[in-house]
């Protein structure tokens, strides 16, 4: 019943306009197979009605480069807010293996919902580690974003993990702030609807440096396509 229920969420949100969830903030050491595509889209419902709908199609087209571009759109209090815009490269310099360790370098431009800013660039390095048979995954980001509306840069970090509660359901928690601030928290539930190619997810998370406990939820749905083109 209560995949059912997380199914029937997802497919919801998608029919309400709202585009799927991607529920991690915290990034792995994987990219998208060569010649294939995926979507990651989620919608993201905090308080003061505040309501983000994304979407993130990502491509690999041959190697070990993947390619995002994509962004969202954004309401608050019922009206509208300006959306966000990201594109990002992400490369492997070691591929994740089971039982073993993977490391990569990712790199963008972003736009902050709602900030009418111009953006600015950013990068991270995505660090992973397989235990268990790939049971328990860990992810660790280090990174820097430049904002452009305070002309300045500030350090970024994420801790995260994944941990398999049957085959296709699997519990993933994470942590994640600046070097100013206090973190904020993260948990939820991903499903694997077909082993692969199509997944579902939701999360629960809180602002800790927010004194009345700021809380939102995302639901979302990843798609990843088999390999369709560059052969």
């Amino acid at each position: 019943m209560f995949i059912r229920f997380l199914l029937l969420a997802a497919l919801w949100l998608l029919l309400a306009n709202a585009q799927a969830a991607r529920p991690m903030i915290t990034d792995d050491a994987r990219i998208t197979d060569p010649h294939a595509c995926q979507v990651e889209n989620w919608v993201y419902l905090a308080e003061h009605r505040i309501r983000e709908f994304w979407a993130l199609p990502a491509c690999n087209p041959g190697g070990n480069f993947e390619i995002t571009a994509g962004g969202a759109l954004a309401r608050a209090d019922g009206s509208p807010q300006s959306g966000a815009v990201v594109i990002q490269g992400k490369t492997l310099f070691k591929p994740l293996d089971t039982n073993g360790w993977g490391i990569g370098l990712a790199a963008g431009y972003a736009t902050q919902v709602g900030s009418g800013q111009s953006g600015g660039p950013y990068f991270y390095v995505p660090g992973s580690l397989s235990l268990a048979d790939d049971r328990v995954v860990l992810h660790i980001n280090l990174g820097a974003t430049y904002y452009g509306d305070i002309e300045r840069a500030r350090m970024t970090w994420g801790l995260g993990s994944e941990t398999a509660a049957t085959e296709r359901l699997f519990v993933i928690t994470e942590t994640f702030g600046q070097n100013v601030g206090r973190p904020s928290l993260q948990g939820g539930l991903r499903y694997w609807i077909v082993p692969g190619h199509a997944q579902i997810d939701t999360t629960v998370g809180t602002n800790l440096a927010d004194p009345h406990g700021e809380r939102w939820l995302s639901v979302g749905l990843r798609l990843i396509s088999p390999a369709i083109f560059g052969h």
